[in-house]
């Protein structure tokens, strides 16, 4: 597969080898011919902003500025985190609305999955647990301004 957007469905771009990434969606998983990084990149202009531009408008709503959660399309809530910097090679992206909860395993971590799968991530958990902290209060922020702007 040449490219790939993320969607609703997606639950996590993990780098596989030089420019692969296995794409994980809540009934499939595939890989595709494309870096994580690109994938989210390309993902965020396909929704018309820009990476730089989602990392950005993170900053101004909750102040991160290292491993930043961004909200790839914010109507359907799509908010990915990064386990490492994202120029990182082995950096994954996690879709933050299909996590239940992460276990520790060894020095990695399962992530439990709405759908009742699990994912082995090669991230301590209290990586993805201070990304999980970190994307929730990304989303309860968004939620606040739009609940704000209805109500003026």
């Amino acid at each position: 597969m040449e490219s790939y957007e993320v969607n609703s469905e997606t639950v996590a771009l993990i780098p596989k080898d030089k420019d692969k990434t296995i794409v994980y969606e809540t009934d499939n998983s595939f890989v595709v011919d494309s870096t994580p990084l690109k994938i989210m990149e390309e993902s965020c202009e396909y929704f018309g902003s820009s990476f730089e531009g989602r990392v950005s408008g993170t900053l101004s709503l909750v102040g991160y500025t290292h491993k930043v959660p961004i909200i790839v399309e914010e109507s359907r809530d799509l908010i990915f985190f990064p386990t490492l910097s994202p120029k990182n090679e082995e950096c994954s992206w996690i879709a933050y609305n299909h996590i239940i909860k992460p276990d520790k395993f060894k020095d990695k971590t399962i992530l439990e999955l709405k759908n009742g799968k699990k994912i082995l991530i090669n991230t301590s958990t209290a990586i993805i647990d201070n990304q999980l902290y970190r994307s929730s209060r990304l989303k309860d922020v968004l939620k606040y301004r739009k609940k704000q702007e209805k109500d003026e």
